[in-house]
């Protein structure tokens, strides 16, 4: 009786899906299959009521749970609609970096994570980089070096910023590899908000000046040995980058704030 009872007291635990839940997946379903493309249209309100047997209340509960996933775009209004979106790496960022700042991640281990992916993903890019790929990577390391160029102001601190770490995305888009790709930028939104606190928290502005031709010089070495198949001296030469980096990113107690401290 009493193993009867704990069946029965375990199977209310059990909730069954929503009516709203249930058409979501089969949207969503359709999304991540490519029977919906991104652009795409729905049907309308009226169609749709028709089609699944539901309320509007309840078609629009299940609107608000792709919405939120950043599947659909929902445009309110006489020529509203609802559209068919691609997510974007910013809303996993936002998930992750709050999973990150829950767990007590200090910005090192971010760091850390990255120095992972970015030399493993150099060393993939040079077993398969094509002309385009080079070209990328060449047009990423001129636009800084442009910017160096025109002189330091602290106010270009943060374009700077920018140009250096989109470099390094290009390595992770370039390398052949969709998980290496958006987990890198996932990481790359934590690690990219500590690089702008740790240059404005540098004065001296030839320190500074110096460090960006130092990373020019860096990037035209790795798109050399990109260029020349060298897998094993990209990967090589992105760690020792990366560690020098880090040293200089994480200096004093930069390195063992949490992510929390960042996002506050």
């Amino acid at each position: 009786m009493d193993a009867v009872r704990r069946a029965g007291s375990a199977s209310k635990l059990v909730r069954a899906p929503k009516t709203a839940e249930l058409i979501a997946d089969q949207l969503r379903s359709q999304i991540v299959r490519g029977v919906l493309k991104q652009g795409d249209a729905l049907p309308t309100e009226v169609e749709l009521v028709k089609q699944f047997g539901v309320s509007r209340p309840t078609l629009r509960e299940a609107f608000r749970i792709l919405e939120s996933e950043s599947l659909i775009i929902v445009r309110r209004g006489s020529r509203g609609g609802v559209l068919v979106a691609s997510p974007q790496t910013s809303v996993a960022a936002r998930d992750f970096g709050l999973l990150l700042q829950m767990s007590g991640a200090t910005l090192a281990d971010v760091y850390e994570a990255r120095k992972v992916f970015e030399p493993a993903a150099a060393e993939m890019l040079a077993r398969r980089a094509t002309a385009e790929d080079i070209a990328e990577l060449t047009g990423a390391a001129d636009t800084l070096a442009a910017l160096v160029a025109e002189g330091t102001e602290f106010a270009d601190l943060a374009e700077w910023s920018a140009a250096t770490f989109r470099f390094h995305d290009v390595i992770l888009e370039r390398a052949g590899n969709t998980t290496v790709a958006l987990i890198g930028a996932v990481l790359r939104d934590v690690v990219t908000r500590h690089m702008d606190r740790a240059v404005a928290s540098t004065t001296d502005a030839a320190v500074i000046e110096k460090q960006f031709k130092n990373t020019i010089r860096s990037f035209r070495r790795l798109t050399a040995l990109i260029e020349a198949g060298d897998a094993d001296g990209a990967r090589t030469l992105w760690v020792d980058h990366m560690d020098r980096a880090g040293r200089k990113m994480l200096w004093g107690t930069l390195g063992t704030e949490s992510v929390i401290d960042l996002f506050a």
